[in-house]
């Protein structure tokens, strides 16, 4: 809610003590079409450009700032943090990274997770002994997914692959920078990337438009197979099967989302600091945190955490430093308890040991829903001293140790706020429910101001009848353009005029389906009056008629079969006047900019749904957005 281009924004990057900030603000993006801001400026830096990569930009953009700040101030130290898009869905990159692992999958998931195993028991990244875990048997065997959408798996694969090795040639980028600022020696470079633990929300099958499993609809695998050469670009929002997801979290249980096993928690992270790291290459095993990141830096750069600042006193930091295992692998780890919890999967890590309580609910079930301490949670116990991987559940050997680490958690959870806990289908009820900018406003006029406005902003069109009135002025060069849109090329909906100056409606259910009413003529020059009348069936992501009218006389209509219940994206595309600022909704150019004058535009719900219609779309919109973590 704090998303708009009037803020506030206390808790943007710029709030939040950043002298520069340039990236996205939302859950995920589209890398070739993202809803960028230099500092709270929303900027299109794709317009007219067809070699655009948001990974390679964010990476230009953080080393045109450390050669100003380095000019400018040569014996200012600087600290950079390159937050990218990637790994997260969705998957994009050129053709010519996925080609680079052309075949490299096609013996499968299983198999990739026992090569993965045996490298990293060759660098010795996992000691030896460790254990290879089962695969759950909600996830289907390779052997046991049918012929005829393996190609589309491997391919979905080779996809990430080609992200994730454009995304170290990137990182790569960075440090040679530093490198050339000749500050390599005295610079403390972390790296970590992922997506906590590998994400299985793709489902079985995988995704190619991310709108899709965001609003719980699953995708024939038949549209994934007609549509694998999309697969990596802008034409859709690639995710790959939950088969893989549990192949890139080897040896470890589980995938993101289970914060019960290491699976859906444990990350890689290399540390570069020549002037003071003399093992290079070393390995480190201690257990720690990413809350301990920010007292490192702090502890490398000699600074003492503030006990006030501005005058407020500060909360307790919970983090420790690392620089103690810079110099000796072998010392004892100084962080000695963490909690885990997300959606009810839940762990307790102490002192070498670990409680994880499986919730239930597999990830790629979107809208799910089990009961706290129900039939389907499982408590295990595991020594990690012996046991890396959490291979050996010991729960009946030790129940003192499990109830005592169990306890533990009950302690951490009541101290940091963890209850009570809940799953995408917990809503709460409005006590729970984020503040909104829009309150209860069913109509409002927006004009050229009304640009890269966030989704819950704007007066919400789905799951009624409605009502948009676009009035505009012709030139006498003729016109063509957005007059307005909301969504993107895989969700939402355009009122625009083509090339050929016929005002065109265009809804776009998920990317899948289209929608389209158009004008028979052109309009002609002068002042207009565009409405689009939509009659609501009724119900949940139901369909209706869409009648569009020039001037009070009907232009065309269209039956719309069906609609988006929830979110048009999750990906930051957004509601804009007078152009398209992401990707189009409809066929045509990038941007769009109208070339007419537009007076106003007039978005306006003409019914509201039932209590329990009312009830379905609150939670699936809670749902989605936790979805999106």
């Amino acid at each position: 809610w704090e998303q708009t281009l009037a803020g506030p924004f206390d808790r943007w990057p710029t709030g939040m003590g950043f002298e520069r900030f340039y990236g996205i603000i939302n859950a995920e993006a589209s890398q070739w079409e993202p809803p960028m801001f230099d500092q709270t400026t929303p900027v299109m830096p794709y317009e007219g450009r067809d070699d655009y990569h948001m990974t390679e930009d964010i990476v230009d953009q953080a080393i045109s700032w450390m050669n100003v700040q380095k000019a400018s101030h040569p014996e200012r130290p600087f600290f950079t943090y390159v937050a990218t898009g990637a790994m997260h869905c969705p998957h994009h990159v050129a053709q010519e990274w996925i080609d680079k692992f052309a075949g490299h999958f096609d013996n499968g998931w299983d198999a990739l997770r026992s090569e993965i195993f045996e490298r990293q028991l060759e660098s010795g990244v996992i000691p030896d002994g460790t254990l290879l875990t089962e695969r759950p048997a909600e996830i289907p065997a390779w052997d046991d997914y049918p012929d005829r959408y393996k190609p589309v798996a491997s391919r979905l694969m080779e996809t990430f692959a080609g992200f994730l090795a454009h995304t170290d040639a990137q990182v790569g980028r960075l440090l040679d920078a530093v490198e050339a600022l000749g500050i390599e020696d005295n610079t403390l470079f972390i790296y970590i990337t992922g997506d906590n633990g590998a994400s299985a929300e793709g489902t079985i099958h995988g995704a190619w438009s991310a709108p899709s499993f965001q609003n719980g609809v699953p995708e024939d695998p038949e549209w994934l197979l007609d549509h694998m050469d999309d697969f990596g670009s802008a034409r859709c929002e690639n995710h790959y099967n939950v088969g893989w997801a549990w192949a890139l979290d080897s040896p470890f249980q589980w995938m993101k989302q289970v914060a019960s096993h290491f699976g859906g928690t444990r990350n890689a992270m290399a540390v570069s600091w020549p002037a003071e790291i003399t093992d290079t290459g070393g390995l480190r095993d201690q257990f720690h945190h990413v809350i301990d990141i920010m007292p490192t830096i702090l502890a490398a750069a000699g600074i003492e955490m503030p006990t006030y600042v501005n005058g407020i006193q500060q909360m307790p930091v919970d983090g420790v430093s690392m620089l103690y295992t810079f110099d000796n692998a072998l010392a004892l780890s100084t962080r000695t308890t963490q909690y885990f919890e997300m959606f009810g999967n839940r762990a307790l890590y102490h002192d070498g040991w670990i409680a994880s309580c499986y919730h239930g609910r597999v990830p790629w079930n979107r809208f799910g829903t089990f009961p706290f301490d129900g039939p389907e949670e499982k408590w295990e116990l595991y020594n990690i001293r012996d046991d890396f991987s959490q291979g050996k559940d010991l729960a009946q050997e030790f129940p003192e140790k499990l109830l005592e680490l169990r306890a533990m958690f009950d302690d951490q959870a009541n101290r940091h706020n963890i209850y009570p806990m809940r799953e995408p289908g917990s809503s709460f009820g409005l006590a729970m429910v984020p503040p909104e900018s829009l309150g209860g406003l069913n109509k409002f006029t927006y004009t050229s101001d009304h640009v890269r406005m966030p989704e819950r902003s704007v007066v919400n069109l789905k799951n009624c009848s409605f009502r948009i009135t676009a009035v505009v002025d012709v030139p006498s060069t003729g016109v063509c353009g957005v007059i307005a849109c909301q969504g993107g090329n895989m969700a939402g909906w355009s009122l625009y005029v083509d090339h050929d100056g016929h005002v065109v409606y265009h809804y776009n259910w998920l990317g899948h389906e289209h929608y389209v009413a158009r004008a028979a003529t052109s309009l002609s020059v002068g002042h207009h009056e565009i409405i689009v009348d939509y009659v609501y069936d009724g119900g949940f992501g139901a369909g209706g008629y869409a009648v569009l009218l020039i001037d009070g006389v009907a232009a065309a209509y269209a039956r719309i079969e069906k609609s988006v219940p929830i979110v048009f994206s999750m990906s930051g595309e957004s509601f804009d006047i007078g152009l398209d600022t992401g990707s189009p909704v409809g066929p045509y150019p990038h941007v769009f900019r109208f070339t007419g004058g537009i007076k106003g535009v007039t978005l306006e719900r003409l019914s509201e749904p039932s209590p329990e219609i009312a009830a379905l779309i609150t939670d699936g919109e809670f749902r989605a957005s936790l979805a999106t973590q």
